[in-house]
């Protein structure tokens, strides 16, 4: 790992240098505003966070360090990650040099096993999941480093230990959960000669006789990294991290905000949309057939999951790699085709709904249909694998902000009657 925490030495001495001098600078300049309605719509739109990881413009989608994610797609999650860190994609030394520490940090220890194994067989795979990730907890490096007491400007040489031991370790963690939960067998050993993603597929058990779903697991992987700071699972994770709760604390409490159905959870209700429109018709329906159900649907009052996003304003970059995808692999599987057809009909639709802003396809429009085509049709283990993904981001901002030596967050908050004060209404 040497030459990665060389080059995060050098890098972040720079970067907190530059922001010191910013701040100091250009520290009393207004960024935002904030209206009542955003106090209390979540805070939609409020500039208030910093973010050096990526950044999702309304009119580009994920951009990961300064590169458009449709730039990335052929890259490994393991090359992802080293952006994230350090701001550059990996030289081929460095690449393996990240892939061998993964490699030698991958062995999850026994108690984790054991308390998954202790657990109600109807847990939820999330639970599962989350569990094994907080109970892991007595690993952390931080935790015994800040115990010992260390300089702050040391803070982010622990986290990044911490960053890689987790990341090691949760496509194993991740893989038994899906062979105990769903009753697929013993746990699969590790392999020590393979790339991460490749590996997690080994340890999954499903069928891989061409590679497809490997190629897909390494896609799937590097998609679902990041996306900006603002989201529930990663801001609620910074927060955390933010109090010096090591990172098994705020990953495994980010990851309980991934479970949600308006975060994580809605890729497997795109899947379970697309075939009960598939039930509804014997088939996949024609394209006239997709365009009065999705009036039907709208009539009714409900939406259509998997179409607009609360940030982008264009078909998102992850959905379009998606497509790509399926195209290539999966052209006649009539789940995907169904998923194709209604990309082709329902933006027509919702753009004649006035008050919808973005009529375009996320990611969860597309995902569950890939995973369903090569076997895995368990819909409430999806979110496991998003978390898996965007753990590499989650942990990645926290070794930054530890390096850049961020504030806890404490935001401030008033009462509706002092609201009311603040705009006149009494």
């Amino acid at each position: 790992m040497e030459m990665l925490k060389t080059k995060l030495s050098k890098k972040f001495a720079e970067e907190k240098a530059d922001i010191s001098a910013f701040v100091k600078q250009y520290g009393d300049k207004e960024v935002s505003k904030v209206t009542l309605a955003q106090a209390y719509g979540g805070l939609r739109g409020v500039k208030g966070l910093v973010c050096d990881t990526s950044e999702v413009p309304p009119d580009k989608g994920l951009i990961i360090r300064g590169i458009e994610l449709k730039y990335l797609t052929e890259k490994l999650p393991e090359e992802i990650l080293y952006l994230l860190l350090t701001g550059e994609l990996p030289k081929e030394d460095e690449l393996k040099e990240l892939q061998q520490e993964l490699i030698k940090r991958q062995n999850v220890p026994q108690y984790v096993w054991d308390v998954l194994n202790s657990m109600p067989e109807d847990s939820h795979p999330m639970a599962m999941f989350n569990t094994a990730i907080l109970v892991m907890q007595r690993e952390s490096i931080f935790a015994k480093r800040y115990a010992e007491g260390m300089k702050k400007d040391e803070y982010w040489e622990p986290t990044l230990e911490d960053t890689l031991n987790i990341v090691a370790k949760l496509p194993g963690i991740g893989a038994y959960v899906y062979r105990k939960r769903f009753n697929k067998g013993p746990r699969i050993e590790p392999r020590t000669d393979v790339d991460w993603a490749q590996n997690f597929v080994h340890m999954l058990g499903l069928p891989d006789p061409n590679g497809e779903l490997t190629k897909l697991m390494r896609l799937y992987l590097t998609l679902h990294c990041d996306h900006e700071g603002g989201n529930v699972s990663a801001y609620s994770a910074a927060t955390i991290n933010s109090a010096l709760s090591d990172l098994y604390y705020a990953l495994s409490g980010g990851l309980n905000g991934l479970a949600g159905p308006l975060h994580g959870l809605a890729n497997q209700e795109c899947l379970g949309w697309i075939l009960e429109t598939m039930e509804k018709f014997g088939g996949t329906p024609t394209e006239e057939q997709l365009e009065k159900f999705a009036w039907d649907t709208l009539n009714s009052g409900k939406v259509i999951p998997g179409y607009g996003h609360a940030v982008l304003r264009i078909t998102d970059p992850r959905f379009d790699a998606f497509l790509a995808f399926g195209k290539k692999y999966m052209q006649d599987d009539p789940v995907f085709l169904t998923v194709e057809r209604v990309f082709n009909v329902v933006p027509n639709v919702l753009k004649q709904v006035q008050k919808i802003k973005d009529p375009w396809p996320n990611v969860d429009a597309g995902s569950g249909a890939l995973l369903y085509h090569y076997g895995m049709t368990e819909f409430s283990y999806y979110t496991v694998l998003f978390s898996i993904s965007r753990a590499l981001g989650i942990c990645s901002q926290a070794v930054v902000a530890r390096a850049m030596g961020y504030p806890i967050t404490r935001p401030k908050s008033l009462p509706t009657a002092k609201f009311k004060e603040l705009v006149g209404a009494i």
